[in-house]
């Protein structure tokens, strides 16, 4: 299955995707708008919800009448795995070669305002003119868990969806934490929906692609991983909770700009299409970053 968030004539609402279907999912109430996030949220409940409220009759939409927005618009946490593919190492190691590999994951957080949907603009800072990509697997968890083992990763999964963690490579190096250079706003498009149902192997078996106005500039597989995700999920919650609705992305396979020659950074016009085999296609057009409006207090 796979679940959408998407407006339609201005109003916004859930579903899922059926061929090339929308079929909402209705609101408990006219006074109480769903989001993906609530139904996670509700863990059993809210998978069963899902069930009744499409066996029932419910609106449909053609996916080309609808605008699809983030599935998680408002994650509570956005995190990030760097250098998790090997082919991505030894490209950093080519083009930087002082660098050291880490020998444990180093995990950074996104803040959860860069989050954008699978087709809005990707603003080009001011600030910088070191704007780059990173196709990215983006797991997304489905239950309140801590001190989950190895084994019992697959149980705390949702789904997968395609993410693009943007990144501002000089603001990334201001400090170890990355953090600054991952989040600014609209640097973080995820979608196009939430796949449900696929096992963590065949996860940790896609093809990523990432094409910047029609050249291809990455293209791996997310068995080069160097951490699987149950590795993944076993690291992070030994030390906190993870919720549903959280975003793990997993790495960047090769071919980012900073690592071109010379470095093929974005630029205002440029269009990035993102596609990971059988969880669909994000392709956000970069814009100038707009004028920030007046404060008024």
């Amino acid at each position: 299955m796979k679940l959408v968030s998407f407006t339609h004539g201005g109003v916004g609402k859930i579903g899922a995707l059926v061929d090339d279907e929308v079929r909402t999912i209705a609101n408990k109430s006219p006074h109480e708008p769903l989001t993906l996030l609530d139904l996670l949220d509700a863990g059993d409940e809210g998978r069963a919800y899902i069930q009744r409220s499409l066996s029932g009759a419910t609106e449909t939409f053609k996916l080309r009448d609808v605008k699809l927005g983030a599935p998680i618009a408002h994650p509570r946490k956005f995190l990030g795995l760097g250098g998790n593919y090997h082919a991505h190492i030894a490209e950093i190691k080519r083009k930087f070669p002082g660098f050291v590999q880490p020998d444990n994951q180093v995990w950074f957080n996104k803040q959860v305002t860069c989050v954008i949907g699978p087709t809005d603009e990707i603003h080009k800072p001011r600030v910088s003119d070191t704007l780059d990509y990173e196709a990215e697997l983006a797991v997304v968890i489905g239950r309140r868990c801590r001190h989950v083992q190895v084994a019992d990763a697959h149980k705390v999964i949702a789904g997968y969806m395609v993410c693009n963690d943007v990144s501002v490579r000089d603001w990334q190096m201001r400090a170890p934490t990355a953090m600054l250079g991952k989040s600014f706003d609209t640097h973080g498009p995820t979608g196009p929906w939430i796949t449900l149902g696929m096992s963590i192997d065949e996860a940790q078996d896609l093809e990523v692609k990432t094409h910047v106005n029609g050249e291809l500039r990455q293209h791996g597989r997310t068995s080069d991983f160097i951490y699987g995700i149950r590795e993944m999920i076993a690291e992070l919650t030994t030390v906190f909770t993870l919720e549903p609705g959280d975003i793990l992305a997993t790495g960047t396979p090769p071919g980012v700009g900073a690592a071109m020659d010379p470095p093929g950074f974005l630029r205002v016009g440029d269009i990035v299409r993102i596609e990971i085999e059988k969880l669909g296609v994000l392709e956000n057009p970069v814009v100038a970053e707009p004028t920030p409006l007046p404060l008024s207090f």
